[in-house]
């Protein structure tokens, strides 16, 4: 369900819409289900304007990367090539994974490092 919610194009992108798909992901990101680890964490970086959650989504980011999530390892190596977070070492390995599973941006981010 909180997939549906955050892949709905109309949907989506809505705050309240977003809330509601985090405390669904919230307990199976808990338990381990590396899906919603990816999709929270991802939605934790990008969305909360707060270091404390920021924190939490990358932990649960490279939880799912670890676990092989091409989405979380495409999403740790866009994170590590911004400026402010910029370790091209970081960034390097999480984009080869992920370009190794198929994902065309993580190729071109490789280009550009």
């Amino acid at each position: 369900m909180a997939t549906w919610l955050l892949d709905s194009p109309r949907l989506g992108q809505a705050p309240s819409v977003k809330r509601i798909a985090g405390r669904l992901l919230k307990q199976p990101a808990r338990q381990g289900v590396v899906q919603a680890q990816s999709r929270l964490g991802q939605m934790l970086c990008r969305d909360c304007g707060n270091t404390r959650d920021r924190r939490i989504g990358l932990e649960l980011l490279r939880q799912a990367a670890r676990a092989g999530d091409s989405h979380a390892q495409l999403e740790l190596g866009r994170l590590y090539c911004q400026p402010r977070t910029l370790e091209a070492g970081q960034a390097r390995h999480w984009l080869e994974l992920a370009a190794l599973q198929g994902q065309e941006e993580a190729r071109v981010l490789l280009e550009r490092l």
